[in-house]
């Protein structure tokens, strides 16, 4: 599994940061990570501290907040990812069929009108 970051990506200027590049028990292992750490624990996520995830150009981290930002950065290598709990258990339920079988299929974790989304791609597509 491979975390990424990739810049104006349309005419709009809109930004992607990507986890790419896994299979089904990856998906398992990230889906139960969020479950426990952000869930569970009520803790923020560092996407850099999992052996399964290479980072390739820049770091995530998922943190627990009172609305729903979405994914910011002041310098596109060190990118924070804000949602309320009930926006991390939605984004539990839309890595569900990832955890189920194998796709090629692709997923936005969240839905907010944010300059940067974050893409959950097998294949690294969308």
């Amino acid at each position: 599994m491979t975390l990424d970051f990739i810049d104006n990506i349309n005419e709009y200027g809109d930004n992607i940061v990507r986890l790419y590049g896994f299979d089904k028990a990856q998906a398992v292992l990230f889906t139960e990570a969020v479950k426990q750490t952000i869930l569970v624990e009520g803790k923020e996520m560092d996407l850099s501290y999992f052996d399964f995830i290479f980072l390739r150009n820049c770091n995530l981290i998922l943190r627990i907040a009172e609305e729903d930002a979405g994914i910011t950065s002041t310098d596109k290598v060190y990118f924070y990812c804000d949602l309320t709990l009930e926006s991390y258990a939605q984004m539990i339920v839309l890595l569900e069929p990832f955890c189920n079988r194998e796709t090629k299929g692709f997923q936005y974790l969240y839905d907010i009108d944010s300059l940067t989304d974050f893409l959950f791609s097998p294949g690294g597509t969308w």
